[in-house]
């Protein structure tokens, strides 16, 4: 593998890639969360990319149980497996969904989740969504059962306010000297709510990491939707409305100027408007934001890695920022 630096997962001690790779579309084209917006991809292009993502120094991979009910986290192991790793050669965060079940179904499901990875440890175990019929205390004392048991290493949630995050921080740390490491939230360049509702903030201040899912915003900030809308049209109903709303022209007509800066800041680093996003992503805020782009081409896995490795300017930080201020 290249060597690539590495940031700690909020305040444990492991370490990770700037970059992972995000796994929602193993599902196997099925399940609620995979079937109505990714097609099904072989064990071929699966291992594909995963290798890809090896080769090119990523050591991470997020999955979650509601990918398919345990496709997407099988089919990621069978890739690592193909490759040759091992348990411990690679971090692998998953995630449990909450609605609408009780705070013990964590502890009754995580032989599933083991289950499913064959073999492979859960390095990170995320409270999938922040609607729960579960407290955020029980939900806490449950994850913090599992680290003591040795079940899992360290403890996150997805999409919690900046309250809630603080709430689970503290009953984590006052009860259970543990901390809470991640917060998995939606975040790019056209989604900078974090900025300004306190979780950035928040996250700051406890050392807890945000994993920013979505950070191309489903390909629109690659450029290839503006260069051709009719690609819009292919796409399936759940993810053209997620993506673009009702009114497509109007999106790609109001987000232009920005695809034109990026492709003019992209022609200077020998790179493209995708890998210019994500690395400003990945370094304005320092090392308090990491991203999971997925990939369901070897091609766009190559991409993600290439992101790395450009250094913006200042001042091209600066005119991204300025760019999308109306984001926030």
């Amino acid at each position: 593998m290249n060597q690539i630096n590495k940031v700690n997962l909020g305040k444990s001690e492991i370490e990770i890639t700037k970059i992972g790779l995000g796994c929602w579309q193993f599902s196997g084209g099925s399940g609620g969360f995979g079937g109505r917006y990714w097609p099904s991809l072989s064990p071929e292009i699966i291992n594909e990319i995963v290798k890809v993502a090896l080769d090119g120094g990523i050591n991470w991979f997020d999955t979650a149980e509601a990918y398919g009910a345990g496709k997407s986290e099988r089919n990621l192991a069978n890739a690592l497996h193909a490759a040759g790793m091992k348990n411990g050669d690679v971090v692998i965060a998953t995630k449990w969904f909450p609605f609408p079940r009780r705070a013990n179904s964590i502890r009754k499901t995580i032989d599933k989740r083991l289950h499913y990875l064959d073999g492979f440890g859960i390095d990170l175990h995320q409270i999938h969504a922040s609607i729960a019929l579960a407290s955020t205390k029980g939900m806490m004392d449950a994850m913090a059962d599992l680290v003591k048991d040795g079940k899992i290493r360290s403890i996150g949630v997805s999409n919690w306010s900046a309250g809630k995050m603080r709430r689970g921080f503290e009953i984590l740390e006052e009860k259970h000297e543990l901390q809470l490491v991640s917060n998995q939230v939606k975040y790019s360049l056209l989604d900078r709510k974090i900025e300004t509702n306190d979780i950035l903030d928040t996250a700051r201040e406890l050392g807890i990491t945000i994993i920013a899912y979505s950070p191309l915003e489903q390909g629109l900030l690659t450029g290839r939707f503006h260069e051709d809308p009719s690609l819009i049209k292919k796409l399936g109903r759940l993810r053209k409305m997620m993506s673009f709303g009702l009114r497509p022209k109007k999106k790609l007509e109001r987000t232009q100027p920005l695809i034109d800066a990026l492709e003019e800041i992209a022609q200077a680093h020998n790179a493209s408007p995708a890998q210019v996003s994500l690395n400003w992503l990945i370094n304005f805020h320092g090392d308090v934001v990491v991203t999971i782009p997925g990939a369901s081409k070897t091609s766009q896995m190559e991409q993600n890695i290439g992101a790395m490795h450009i250094k913006l300017s200042k001042d091209e930080m600066s005119r991204i920022d300025e760019l999308t201020q109306n984001y926030m």
